[in-house]
């Protein structure tokens, strides 16, 4: 049984989630029903009903419906219809999967037919599609999100199905398949429709039998990479061991390299812990070294040491903040001239080990400060080591 077929919605009321989009009191959904729509690009994860709310609008709008996919899109496709169209009262609505796909040659084939509004256009995307489209194409529509669906939601969803093809399912195989499933409707309706053609009775040992893991949206998709990738810098910054060992696992599962992982490591162990903790570049170059030799899945490990090293060491970003204040200054034209004693000619220059490691002398023309050393970790040792060789 096709439950994807079958319990797609037919209208907004029938929508699961996305009520920003579909309820009542809407924009989107006012436009559609006042017929005033513009071109649109939905995204947003997989299975949460892009392609069914396109479906909706063309039969709210009353549009004849034609439905592509920018990976075989043909140019020749669209024009026969934008042929058929030409002089016609009614205008087709043209839905276009994978937009983000789409060529420069397509993009500029579709713009005239934006720019006239002979057609209307919409596209959709697990990724943000603004990025991949041109300007031209950008400033002639809107964007709309949509979000992953929630288990309540999903809940509703399954009852639905459960009831229409008579199936038997406890408490405990309703929450594996709806937590198991990440927000995505298909792929939960679709594991239901697997299911039930083994057995009516769908048990938690069946779907576990088809589905030994959770679903999640792979790192590999742009958006979610580098949501992923921020989540975990932001959870080592703020020193939550448990969310930061959470992202590192949703990246290694994603499918995100090693060396990408590590590197980001290195990079927060000079700008967040830095003279705080200096082992923490240490400890990170290191693990970058050694992932590039291991690879995974024992990477995995070394990874996980350095994510709860850092989290647990004293953070401190004064070597950055120093970096760019001082980048700041020299691009904004304070531009000093190089005292004589240090430049290479050495004229007038104290040797400082010849005094016992420190002698003052004039090393900038102007006073200028930009390291502020704060009172954490051993970069309290270092800021009481340089107040004691000023005074």
């Amino acid at each position: 049984m096709d439950f994807t077929h079958l319990l797609r919605p037919k209208s907004f009321d029938e929508m699961i989630g996305q009520e920003h989009l579909v309820s009542e009191s809407a924009p989107l959904r006012v436009l559609c029903e006042k017929g005033s729509l513009g071109h649109s690009f939905f995204f947003g994860p997989a299975g949460v009903g892009k392609t069914s709310l396109a479906r909706i609008i063309a039969s709210v709008m009353d549009m004849p419906f034609y439905e592509m996919n920018a990976t075989s899109l043909k140019i020749e496709e669209l024009r026969k219809i934008f042929a058929q169209y030409k002089n016609a009262l009614q205008k087709p609505l043209i839905f276009i999967d994978e937009v983000h796909r789409l060529s420069k040659t397509q993009q500029e084939v579709l713009l005239p037919v934006m720019e006239n509004n002979s057609v209307l256009i919409i596209g959709a995307s697990t990724e943000n599609p603004f990025f991949s489209l041109t300007s031209a194409i950008r400033s002639r529509s809107m964007l709309f999100e949509l979000f992953a669906i929630s288990n309540e939601e999903l809940f509703k969803l399954l009852d639905r199905a459960i009831a229409h093809a008579v199936l038997i399912m406890d408490k405990a195989a309703k929450e594996y398949l709806v937590a198991t499933s990440g927000g995505d409707a298909r792929a939960m309706l679709k594991l239901l429709e697997f299911a039930s053609e083994v057995n009516t009775t769908v048990t938690l040992e069946l779907l576990q039998s088809l589905r030994p893991n959770a679903l999640q949206a792979g790192s590999s998709e742009a958006g979610v990479h580098y949501d992923l990738a921020s989540a975990l810098i932001k959870s080592i910054r703020g020193s939550d061991a448990d969310a930061a060992i959470y992202y590192l696992a949703r990246l290694i599962d994603g499918g995100e390299s090693a060396e990408f992982i590590a590197r980001r490591l290195v990079i927060l162990a000079s700008e967040d812990v830095g003279n705080a903790n200096p082992q923490a570049l240490t400890l990170t170059t290191s693990t970058l070294t050694s992932v590039k030799q291991i690879g995974y899945p024992e990477a995995r490990i070394i990874l996980a040491q350095a994510v709860v090293y850092l989290c647990a060491s004293p953070k401190s970003n004064s070597a950055y903040m120093a970096i760019n204040a001082a980048q700041k200054a020299v691009r904004e034209g304070v531009i000093l001239d190089i005292p004589k004693n240090i430049r290479q000619q050495n004229e007038g220059y104290l040797y400082p080990h010849d005094y016992g490691g420190y002698v003052a002398q004039e090393y900038l023309q102007d006073a200028l400060s930009f390291v502020t050393l704060k009172e954490i970790g051993y970069e309290k040792k270092m800021k009481e080591w340089l107040e004691l060789l000023k005074a």
